[in-house]
C-alpha cells in the first residue's frame, strides 16, 4: 500500500475527547467551542460508555464551524486486556441502543466503584460517593475519585491518584467485568457506525497486537488510531504499519478532558499532535450517516 503524506493540508480533526457526561470538565456545548476557537474542522465526542451527552453536542455543531461527530468510547477486554474501541458516526435513533447495550456493564461499573469508595475509607481515605458524583451529576468513575482526593489533600494530583492509590494492583480498585472487544465492534457495525481501536499500543505491545487485530478486523473493525496525544514518532509509525499490513483506515485524536488531563489540549494534544482531517472525510464515508 502506497504511503501518504497529511501533513500538507492545514485542516485538522479530533476525533476523540470527553465531557461532563464521562471523566472529562467541559460540557459538549463547551467543547465545540473551544474546537472551534482552535481550528479544529471536526470533532468527536467519545464519552466513556455513554451517548448521553450527544444531543447537547450535536445542537452545539448546528451552529458552529465545526464537524459535530457523534461517538462512544466502550470500555472492553480481550485476552484480560482492557481495551478501548471507540464508536464514530453514530445516527440519532441509535444513541439510545447505546445506553441499553452499556447497562449490565454500568451496574458493574457502578458497583465496582462504590467498592473502590468503601476500600478507601476503611484505610482512612475519607471520601464519599456523593463527593464524586457531584463533579458530574450522576454516575461517577475513577477520574472523579481522583480528584476528590486531590482536594483533600490525599494526592497532589489526578495523575498521582491513578498511579498509587487507584491502581488495581493497590488493593483499593477491583475493574469491572468488560464486554468484549469483538462484541462491542459487533453492536457498532450493527448500527452503521465506524469502529475505530484507540490508543491500541497503550494497551499491549506489538505481537499483541497482531494477534488481536485479524480477529477485530473479522468482527468489523474500520481503523485504528495511529495519532494520538502520547504517541512518539515510533509509536505513530507502527501505528500506521498496522493500518497498511491490516488494511485498516486511520484515525486518531488528543483523548481530551479538559482539568482531568491539563497537559492534554484539544486538537494538538501536547502540542506536536497533527490529525489530518482526511481522516475525518475517510471515517465518514465508510458509515451509514447522513446526519
Amino acid at each position: 500500500m502506497q504511503k501518504i503524506s497529511f501533513e500538507n493540508t492545514d485542516k485538522r480533526c479530533d476525533l476523540h475527547c470527553h465531557s461532563t457526561f464521562s471523566d472529562g470538565t467541559l460540557s459538549p456545548a463547551e467543547l465545540i467551542k473551544l474546537a472551534e476557537e482552535s481550528n479544529v474542522s471536526a470533532l468527536a465526542l467519545t464519552d466513556h460508555n455513554t451517548s448521553k451527552g450527544l444531543a447537547e453536542f450535536t445542537q452545539a455543531g448546528k451552529n458552529s464551524s465545526v464537524a459535530a461527530v457523534p461517538g462512544c468510547e466502550f470500555s472492553t477486554e480481550w485476552n484480560h486486556i482492557e481495551i478501548h474501541i471507540v464508536g464514530l458516526f453514530f445516527r440519532k435513533e441509535c444513541w439510545s441502543e447505546i445506553e441499553d447495550f452499556l447497562e449490565l456493564a454500568q451496574i458493574a461499573k457502578h458497583n465496582s466503584n462504590m467498592n473502590l469508595i468503601e476500600n478507601l475509607n476503611k484505610a482512612g481515605y475519607k471520601i464519599t460517593a456523593e463527593e464524586a458524583s457531584a463533579l458530574t451529576g450522576g454516575e461517577f468513575n475513577r477520574a472523579h475519585v481522583a480528584r476528590v482526593l486531590m482536594a483533600k489533600g490525599y494526592v497532589k494530583s489526578v495523575e498521582e491518584a491513578f498511579d498509587t492509590l487507584l491502581q488495581p494492583g493497590a488493593g483499593f480498585y477491583n475493574p469491572a467485568r468488560r464486554i468484549t472487544s469483538t462484541a462491542a465492534i459487533r453492536f457498532i457495525k450493527t448500527y452503521g457506525a465506524v469502529a475505530v481501536m484507540a490508543h491500541g499500543l497503550l494497551s499491549m505491545d506489538e505481537s499483541r497486537m497482531r494477534e488481536f487485530l485479524p480477529e477485530a478486523k473479522e468482527a468489523g473493525l474500520d481503523a485504528i488510531e495511529t495519532r494520538y496525544s502520547e504517541y512518539d514518532e515510533q509509536a505513530i509509525a507502527t501505528s500506521v504499519s498496522f493500518a497498511e499490513e491490516f488494511g485498516l483506515l486511520q484515525s486518531g485524536g488528543s483523548d481530551f478532558h479538559g482539568q482531568t488531563k491539563p497537559h492534554i489540549s484539544i486538537g494538538t494534544g501536547r502540542g506536536g499532535l497533527f490529525v489530518p482531517y482526511e481522516f475525518y472525510e475517510n471515517l465518514r464515508s465508510r458509515a451509514d450517516y447522513n446526519d
